[in-house]
């Protein structure tokens, strides 16, 4: 008999990383995965293009949860999935990342006695003010398997007293997405051929703690303005960022924005560009394998390998002078670093042999 996963995804960051695993258990006998998508992004153009560019199958449930408040958007989520699972018999929960649908569908599995695995497992930031850092927590101290993309995610997982038996390092499952797409991104025609590649600037920016407040998001617009009097700056906005730029009266006057970008023409932007600008963890992750220059907007990071091996560089002071002195350190220099042990194409096929491995000693 087949085993059956239930995979769980709901915002963008999670497809990137659910597509490669996905692909994995399907070339597997043993395995029957079912993707279940929560719907915590709803808007097409942060959902429907992602699942096309990465060649994910439609979802064979979803759930259409959409936004809301943390609480509520998590007792959705929470609600639901627990009638899914209560509906058949499941052998493993997958979740991803640290999206409220992550922690929701953890909890549900929980409390019914269905084992977890948390793929990037073990990522701390040290900020329990991040909304993440609480998912994350709760959903490793939850999860059967804790499934790390780097081998500082095994010592924090250690530290907060999870079992060594409990933790696998399988590498960066979003790096195998990467190098799939990098090379049929390479092959087509320039998305943007006027952007001269090495000669722009990216931005991405959509976290609360840089969009929400009115004078924080106004310090980060006016050095992007600046910095776009030298050179060139290109801005894919955020649904969330667009809101707050409309609710706020921000223009841009000189840096060029963009409507949101499926997941290959992002790609091929952060491929090309000179540096990038952003508030995301996962770009920490790309432009690391891609040898871009990359300024974090943020006080920590949960991804410190990217720091300390990678092109990353933080900037916790989100004033104007210090983004200006931070991209005037990094224009134009070039970027140092490695890629880290395990973000090598190959992680999703470590992830799926974890999931047979602990399978089979269930049945044993």
């Amino acid at each position: 008999m087949r085993s059956k996963i239930l995979l769980v995804v709901g915002a963008r960051p999670n497809f990137m990383k659910i597509a490669p695993i996905l692909r994995e258990l399907d070339e597997r006998s043993w395995a029957h995965s079912v993707l279940l998508h929560t719907g915590q992004h709803y808007d097409a153009d942060m959902s429907q293009t992602f699942f096309e560019d990465l060649g994910i199958r439609e979802p064979d449930i979803h759930l259409g949860v959409g936004s809301g408040p943390h609480g509520w958007q998590t007792g959705q989520i929470l609600t639901q999935i627990e009638e899914v699972l209560s509906d058949g018999a499941w052998d493993l929960v997958v979740v991803v990342g640290d999206v409220n649908s992550t922690l929701a569908a953890t909890l549900a599995a929980a409390k019914l006695n269905i084992p977890v695995a948390h793929v990037e497992a073990g990522l701390r930031s040290g900020d329990r003010a991040m909304p993440e850092e609480v998912n994350r927590v709760v959903t490793d101290t939850l999860a059967a398997l804790c499934l790390t993309p780097s081998r500082d995610g095994d010592s924090n997982l250690l530290a907060e007293g999870v079992p060594r038996e409990r933790i696998h390092f399988v590498g960066n499952v979003m790096i195998d997405t990467l190098v799939r797409s990098l090379e049929q991104v390479r092959a087509a025609p320039r998305p943007f051929p006027a952007l001269e590649p090495g000669k722009y600037a990216l931005v991405t920016l959509h976290r609360p703690s840089n969009v929400d407040e009115r004078g924080q998001l106004q310090e980060i617009v006016d050095a992007l303005e600046e910095i776009a009097g030298d050179v060139r700056v290109v801005f894919p906005v955020h649904p969330r960022t667009a809101q707050a730029l409309d609710a706020f009266g921000i223009e841009f006057q000189r840096v060029q924005a963009l409507e949101p970008l499926g997941y290959r023409h992002m790609l091929a932007l952060q491929a090309d560009a000179g540096l990038i600008l952003t508030d995301s963890g996962g770009i920490q992750e790309e432009s690391t394998v891609l040898g871009v220059p990359c300024l974090t907007l943020r006080d920590s990071t949960e991804r410190p390998i990217t720091v300390d091996e990678g092109t990353n560089t933080l900037v916790p002071v989100r004033s104007k002078k210090a983004i200006l002195e931070a991209f005037g350190r990094s224009w134009g220099h070039g970027a140092s670093g490695r890629t880290p042990e395990g973000w090598d194409g190959r992680a999703s096929v470590r992830v799926v042999d974890a999931f047979e491995s602990f399978l089979g000693h269930r049945r044993a």
